[in-house]
């Protein structure tokens, strides 16, 4: 028997003019699923889903889940070629895009996005019912970031993505009087997230131009945002606009959550955010396959927090064996919300397995308290007869003041070198950073080269492009010749 979703007072949208609300909004969407259900949308069609954050897209990401669709969001900045091979992978039947919008399907399987965010049903205000849809197996359809190889299809089921919703407002304490302001794409993990977040919770969402962070503020200011979403790089520009426009402190005041993820949280940004902001960066640790695993709260910000009730986690060595508070090792997670699989080339679904430990690549401890504190991927290299973790090293190195990456490149005499990239606007030379940094490294860990840049080049989703720095230093990349 499907569980019935219980509903609290309509939800609102936020844009900066004509905000839909209450029976408004439920037109808005009302009227999108009727044209969709025109052209030949039907319950169990694939859609990919291509465009950039706005009111439009909220409204026809509302109307395919009420007509019992499979969502695949991808970003709308990749190329078109990406897109083809996504939706083909996917076996999509429609794409949603914005403006032409490339695609191998023909001219009758492409709906736009074009007025659906202001065309309302004047015959329908019943609220869009979501239940069918959190029941799909494949209700959605995301895409790994591709930071470990080609990305992939990830297949989500409503009943996962619906339990990690309602375990994160339940951590968080969202509230229906809360305003959240996203400053993320809704086209990836996190963003999509906070509209689910919103949808369930029943308050208000703030659609901002997240690209032009300075308008994005300006607005969240104006509607008293109270929960703010982003990826580090974000957090420090905001930090940089805060001081160039203090005004725009007195408008943040009613922040509550400061929510971060996307990406490892080097410890200079919280610091500096603390002191200016007056509250702590809330960071997670989530993953496309498993949705949020833990997360800070306001009454507990520490780490990345401890696991989301019914979710457990522990941290392996590399027998496999479980380690003790404060040793770093890999981090293994069980899950009720674990993807049901992947997709394979051919878009057939390969299964996951649910009945173990979900082996997460990805390198960490657990403290004294129960914690998860995330030091990055677990990509272990070999040095002077030392195993070390590249981000284990950048996230220590970050003790210098700004952020560091840490890119190995293969050396037959060492095993491996190490050069250590710090992110510094202002410019100053290799020498001084090497003095910042040689006392918070043991001997064995210290840089063979030290490279300075004003900023690190970022993927889409916030992290850092690691690929395209090396390129731009000219480091070859493990197992390539240097």
């Amino acid at each position: 028997m499907t569980e019935q979703t219980v509903l609290a007072p309509a939800p609102r949208l936020a844009a900066g003019s004509g905000d839909p609300d209450g029976a408004t909004l439920n037109q808005l969407i009302a009227a999108a699923a009727r044209e969709f259900r025109r052209r030949g949308v039907r319950a169990g069609d694939r859609v990919l889903v291509r465009g950039d954050n706005s009111v439009d897209y909220v409204v026809a990401l509302l109307a395919l889940m009420h007509l019992d669709t499979s969502l695949v969001p991808v970003d709308h900045r990749g190329t078109a070629a990406e897109a083809r091979t996504t939706a083909a992978q996917a076996n999509a039947r429609w794409l949603l895009c914005e403006g032409d919008g490339a695609s191998h399907l023909p001219a009758g399987r492409v709906l736009r996005f074009s007025g659906l965010g202001t065309r309302v049903d004047p015959e329908s205000a019943d609220e869009p019912c979501l239940d069918a849809w959190f029941a799909r197996g494949d209700a959605l359809v995301l895409w790994s970031s591709g930071t470990t190889g080609r990305p992939k299809g990830i297949v989500k089921s409503g009943r996962a993505v619906r339990g990690n919703t309602l375990r994160t407002i339940r951590a968080m304490g969202y509230r229906e009087d809360d305003v959240l302001a996203p400053l993320l794409p809704f086209s990836h993990q996190y963003g999509l997230s906070v509209i689910l977040i919103w949808w369930l919770t029943r308050c208000t969402l703030l659609v901002t131009p997240y690209q032009r962070l300075d308008h994005a503020v300006a607005q969240a200011a104006a509607v008293g945002a109270t929960a703010v979403d982003a990826a580090p790089s974000t957090y420090h520009a905001l930090l940089g606009l805060c001081r160039r426009r203090p005004e725009l402190r007195a408008g943040l005041a009613g922040v509550r959550v400061w929510g971060v993820g996307g990406a490892p949280l080097p410890d200079a940004l919280a610091t500096s955010f603390a002191d200016e902001l007056g509250l702590p960066l809330l960071d997670g640790y989530g993953l496309t396959e498993l949705g949020n695993v833990a997360l800070a709260t306001p009454t507990a910000p520490v780490g990345c927090g401890r696991p989301l009730p019914g979710i457990s986690l522990r941290v392996v060595g590399p027998a496999g064996v479980p380690l003790g508070p404060g040793d770093a090792g890999e981090i293994e997670v069980r899950s009720p919300d674990l993807m049901e699989g992947r997709l394979d080339p051919d878009g057939t679904l390969c299964p996951a397995d649910r009945g173990g430990w979900y082996a997460t690549g990805d390198l960490g401890f657990l403290d004294a308290d129960g914690n998860v504190h995330v030091l990055g991927r677990n990509r272990a290299v070999h040095r002077l007869g030392f195993t070390l973790y590249p981000e284990g090293l950048a996230r220590k190195a970050e003790a210098c003041g700004r952020p560091v990456e840490v890119l190995p490149v293969d050396d037959p005499r060492r095993g491996c070198a190490l050069h250590f990239v710090v992110a510094d606007p202002d410019g100053l030379p290799s020498r001084h950073w090497r003095a910042l940094l040689a006392p918070h490294l043991a001997d064995y860990e210290q840089p063979n080269a030290i490279h300075v840049v004003r900023d690190f080049p970022l993927r889409t989703n916030g992290k850092v492009d690691t690929g395209a720095l090396r390129t731009a230093l000219g480091l070859a990349t493990p197992g390539q010749p240097g």
